[in-house]
């Protein structure tokens, strides 16, 4: 049966890689619904070619400009606006299949709505789980949602574990996430602090989105990964491990009780992981260039704490602190670390205070135990709050 498919976040990298593997496939996904925060002329671009039946914007704005140019076009889509929508076509009857790509904890509200409809939850927002935690994972099980990881390394993972999930636990040693370490490996940390957004954004593997670009950059990305590998996978902090592989060939691994290891290869290429969460369990093509092992000059391994990377990355060791503080912890670091980003970017504060926001943020406010979505907003407003007031505090 055709998948009818809602990509929230349609304009973003992995939106956009998205729409490119469901164009390949004309005969297995039709588009329900594409949404957008703030570009008009991009999301305007994309109805044209996919006519979905739905367009939302995140505001009213917005949303009348797109109104109006697709109506001028005479096209036949209906545009939306606001988080209520977004909910809508997350949960619509008619939808199989929602990419969740909407970057930050704005994206939690309709990926609930998906779970809670008992969606395939195709996960490419990992705040999800780092924000909603268990109140996200009782909403997958309520709904009897299929979820799917379309981060890179944790789709590795899922690729690598045993196909009965009863017999992780019995069988599995660990989970090794992999990291490229990003654009400042190997630069010196007293020159950390002259780092621009413009450095910052340069990957130099992946084409991704800025504010991703700046967390790979300051290790808070693989921090939030390992977050959400526990919560995905469900193996304690200590059997989580992170490694630097500059190459970004191997993808995350899994070592299993008799210590063989079982890694996912592939190119640095976002429509490899989302081509196996659209295709799952089947495989389907993805347009990625394949790897080529005649011209594959090398792989490389280093440790984490190896060449100066605690304090190159100090970020990284935030994960394993929050995932054993109490309840709502992991979700204050995904707050404080949007605040410090988006004020990074605007050129409020440094590079390197980024991670001393996060840090000043954890030990400000401790969260109430989350129950529900209402509980998970509070807390993320409230370390929000707290994060504006240490920025405030500091100029750059």
């Amino acid at each position: 049966m055709k998948q009818s498919i809602s990509i929230l976040g349609s304009t973003g990298s992995i939106g956009v890689s998205t729409l490119d593997v469901v164009a390949r496939h004309p005969d297995r996904f039709s588009v329900f619904a594409l949404t957008a925060a703030v570009q008009v002329d991009a999301l305007l671009s994309q109805c044209q070619r996919f006519s979905p039946r739905y367009a939302v914007m995140s505001s009213p704005l917005h949303a009348q400009q797109l109104r109006e140019k697709t109506r001028a076009l005479g096209l036949a889509v209906e545009v939306l606006e606001g988080p209520a929508a977004l909910d809508q076509v997350a949960s619509d009857s008619e939808v199989t299949t929602v990419m969740a790509s909407i970057v930050g904890a704005a994206g939690l509200s309709s990926c609930l709505a998906a779970a809670l409809a008992g969606k395939r939850l195709l996960l490419a927002n990992k705040e999800a789980l780092v924000v909603g935690a268990d109140v996200f994972l009782s909403a997958v099980r309520t709904g009897g949602a299929t979820m799917l990881p379309i981060d890179s390394e944790h789709s590795a993972i899922f690729q690598s574990l045993p196909e009965d999930a009863h017999c992780w636990d019995d069988r599995v040693e660990k989970i090794i996430l992999t990291s490229s370490g990003g654009p400042f490996r190997e630069r010196p940390v007293a020159h950390l602090s002259s780092v621009t957004s413009q450095e910052a954004c340069a990957h130099p593997n992946w084409q991704m989105g800025r504010k991703i670009s700046v967390d790979s950059a300051t290790m808070m990305n693989k921090a939030l990964e390992v977050i959400e590998a526990h919560y995905l996978f469900g193996l304690p902090p200590e059997r989580i491990e992170v490694v630097i592989h500059p190459q970004s060939v191997i993808h995350s691994m899994v070592q299993y009780r008799d210590t063989s290891v079982v890694a996912q290869l592939g190119t640095p290429d976002m429509r490899v992981p989302i081509a196996y969460g659209l295709g799952w369990p089947a495989r389907i093509a993805s347009g990625a260039q394949a790897l080529d092992f005649k011209t594959l000059s090398a792989m490389t391994f280093e440790a984490i704490d190896s060449f100066g990377h605690p304090e190159r990355f100090p970020g990284l060791w935030l994960s394993w602190q929050v995932l054993r503080a109490s309840p709502g912890s992991t979700a204050v670091l995904n707050a404080a670390n949007e605040v410090g980003v988006e004020a990074f970017l605007n050129g409020r504060i440094r590079f390197d205070q980024i991670h001393h926001l996060n840090v000043e943020t954890l030990a400000a406010y401790m969260p109430p135990a989350p129950h529900s979505l209402e509980d998970v907003l509070f807390i993320d407003q409230q370390a929000r709050r707290t994060a504006l007031g240490v920025c405030q505090r500091w100029s750059v």
